[in-house]
């Protein structure tokens, strides 16, 4: 499977330029490439910040940042699809840059693994009249 899709979305992208390309032109085409990777790159550091700065603020409280780290994952991929030259690529590279569809992935992602996540360790039931 991921070596059809490795294959079918350069073929994608390539018959949608050409296309868009045959209805506005190549130098238009080219333009509006490069204004999406601008674009896409300066949400990028915007929500790339704004989610280091959450989880500098999570560490701070002493909690583990998990969700930041994932989202900071998502971001990274978002940004790298930004700037492959295509259309399809630049759709999927925002919506992992905005904050719902990045967060909705998220949930998706976690309850997708949620019953196959296993925690295991042992506990001690500790009773407030014994300290």
């Amino acid at each position: 499977m991921p070596l059809i899709v490795f294959m079918s979305v350069p073929i994608i992208e390539m018959w949608i330029l050409i296309e868009v390309g045959g209805w506005i032109g190549a130098l238009p085409t080219i333009a509006l490439v490069a204004v999406t990777a601008t674009l896409g790159l300066s949400l990028l550091k915007q929500q790339g910040l704004s989610t280091l700065l959450d989880a500098r603020r999570k560490m701070n409280e002493g909690s583990i940042p998990a969700s930041e780290l994932v989202s900071g994952f998502m971001l990274a991929v978002g940004g790298a699809l930004l700037l492959t030259p295509g259309f399809v690529t630049d759709t999927v590279g925002f919506a992992l840059l905005v904050p719902q569809t990045r967060q909705w992935l998220l949930c998706k992602v976690i309850d997708r693994f949620r019953d196959k996540i296993t925690i295991e360790g042992e506990f001690r039931r500790v009773d407030d009249r014994n300290f």
